[in-house]
């Protein structure tokens, strides 16, 4: 049995526990679904027992009830600083590894992220984002199409968590063009990821604000939006964050600095890669103030630099991502319109599944078309407010992974 002691403060009273607790000898205090029904009597376990433990196979029963609780209390409305307050069951004074499990639910790292980076003030902001960071690397390196998909989708669709939700897309794309078409060191890509993820995270309250807002920002809102990439290297400080090139990268990440990144310092390059991602990111996202463009338009803003000249940094994303990413729409040369799924090829030919038929009913079976082929090319993007179907992730996220006859480029 692999023990893993959890804190005290981290048990709720009067709801059912998630899982067995156990003492430092794996002896059994209290089965899974008993509920502790006062603090006195926690105590009395925990001083009884030397601490509180699960076995390690529980692990990802803690991760799902924490998450489970979080979002019930996002849908009570509970102000962030109780929503931090939760805490996961896991001692901090513990080495934490990251689970592995053989599915993300996208939804529960869309909350985890959420808060994140709306209370960065707390002991385990720094645990907290290197599991989001592990699990988008992990998930990046296994199937890229899925990620992809599963962001770009939950970016044009929701607008509740917005800050995290870009975060999490900019990151994975700025990994994907660093390792696949760059061949930026590890070390390298992954700081560009932390980067990248924690950018706005002086901001994170205000940009989902801004996404629900009809009026344009007004003077107190702009000033904060000018400082933000300050006050995050400030926050990200004082948290423990002490990487010169991370810091510097977030300091500069909306600097107009057109021109070689080899020209450039180490952090510049970080800070130019997420400036240019950040920018499509951005595109993509429906606000009540305008609708989002499509992915395609949305990746020729970020393809030319200020001086209209080809950015190095903004073609490594289009090699990485694609013209046509998944999660993004398009229509077909059968007059079909299609969800892209897979990466082709090269830049302009994805695998896609149909969800509207010739006649623009949604379909009841995604026939999966191959856009290399003259009788299902790509002849336009199509922008996801223009798509009345409901996606489901789980039912299409399958249809993303690599087959033997793709080629990840």
């Amino acid at each position: 049995m692999n023990l893993i002691p959890v804190e005290i403060d981290s048990i709720r009273i009067g709801q059912p526990l998630p899982c067995d607790l156990v003492d430092s000898n794996g002896i059994l205090l209290a089965r899974k679904a008993f509920v502790v029904a006062s603090r006195a009597d926690l105590e009395m376990f925990y001083n009884r027992s030397g601490g509180l433990f699960i076995d390690g196979v529980d692990a990802e029963a803690l991760r799902k009830a924490y998450i489970d609780q979080l979002q019930t209390l996002m849908r009570k409305e509970k102000s962030i600083g109780e929503i931090a307050e939760s805490k996961l069951m896991v001692d901090k004074a513990t080495k934490r590894e990251v689970v592995t499990t053989d599915r993300v639910d996208w939804r529960d790292l869309q909350v985890e992220a959420h808060i994140l980076l709306r209370d960065p003030n707390r002991e385990h902001f720094k645990w907290r984002l290197e599991h989001v960071f592990r699990t988008l690397q992990r998930e990046s390196h296994r199937n890229p199409n899925g990620v992809l998909f599963a962001l770009i989708q939950l970016s044009a669709s929701e607008t509740s968590m917005y800050s995290a939700t870009h975060a999490m897309l900019v990151s994975v794309m700025c990994g994907l063009a660093a390792r696949e078409v760059l061949a930026w060191p590890e070390h390298v890509e992954m700081l560009l990821c932390k980067a990248a993820l924690t950018m706005n995270v002086s901001m994170t309250e205000l940009q989902d604000k801004l996404t629900s807002q009809k009026r344009p920002p007004d003077d107190t809102q702009l000033a904060q939006i000018d400082s933000h990439a300050q006050r995050s290297v400030d926050i990200l400080k004082s948290v423990g964050i002490e990487d010169p090139t991370w810091l510097q990268a977030v300091a500069e990440h909306h600097a107009q600095a057109p021109g070689d990144l080899r020209s450039k310092t180490p952090a510049q390059r970080l800070a130019r890669m997420i400036q240019r991602a950040d920018m499509f990111a951005a595109r993509l996202s429906p606000r009540l103030s305008r609708p989002p463009v499509p992915p395609a338009v949305a990746m020729q803003a970020c393809y030319f630099d200020e001086n209209k000249q080809v950015d190095e940094a903004g073609a490594a994303l289009i090699k990485a991502v694609g013209i046509y990413q998944p999660g993004s729409y398009v229509r077909l040369a059968s007059d079909e319109v299609a969800v892209v799924v897979r990466r082709g090829t090269n830049t302009s030919t994805p695998r896609v599944a149909v969800v509207l038929n010739r006649s623009g009913m949604p379909t009841a079976e995604h026939a999966v078309r191959d856009t290399s082929q003259k009788d299902y090319k790509v002849v336009a993007s199509v922008a996801h407010s223009e798509v009345k179907v409901q996606i489901h992730l789980d039912r299409l996220l399958p249809l993303t992974q690599t087959t033997g006859n793709d080629r990840v480029w």
